[in-house]
């Protein structure tokens, strides 16, 4: 399995795999929505797209990343905010490989650390990411406020 930044030519690919990852949190969006939404993060490159492909060129995962300031640490960062893997390619090491993609460009970048949060139950990918070295914060806690109610 390879891993590569996403560009254009591997937008159906990644529309099929971000509307599932949004199935899988309940989230109902139609593909034009999702595809307008992801051909503005390449066209932008505010976001880091990386996908795994099979030996054959099929998309099997996605990672995102968004870049920001640790201000704690005086540094940049990254916030892992997406990772799917189909579900005919768990099991396999492609979330592994998607996680460590995005490690290694982190570091590349000079980044001090990636952030991600994950649903309290999404209890397989809470293992994976503590198996990679990944520690629950435990001094923090997260908040939301929404501010509009519309979606696209």
């Amino acid at each position: 399995m390879r891993v590569a930044a996403a560009t254009t030519e591997d937008l159906e690919a990644l529309v099929e795999l971000f509307a599932a990852y949004l199935r899988f949190y309940q989230v109902d969006r139609s593909p034009s929505a999702v595809r307008a939404f992801l051909a503005e993060r390449l066209s932008r490159g505010d976001s880091t797209l990386l996908v795994g492909r099979d030996a054959t060129g099929g998309a099997l995962g996605f990672v995102q990343l968004y870049p920001y300031f640790a201000s704690l640490a005086l540094r940049p960062a990254w916030l892992l905010s997406d990772l799917y893997v189909a579900p005919a390619a768990r099991r396999r090491g492609v979330g592994s490989a998607l996680m460590n993609a995005a490690r290694v460009h982190a570091e590349a970048s000079g980044a001090c650390g990636l952030q991600l949060e994950t649903g309290k139950g999404n209890l397989e990918a809470q293992a994976l990411y503590e198996r990679l070295g990944y520690v629950r914060d435990e001094v923090f806690f997260t908040y939301w406020l929404q501010l509009s109610s519309r979606t696209p």
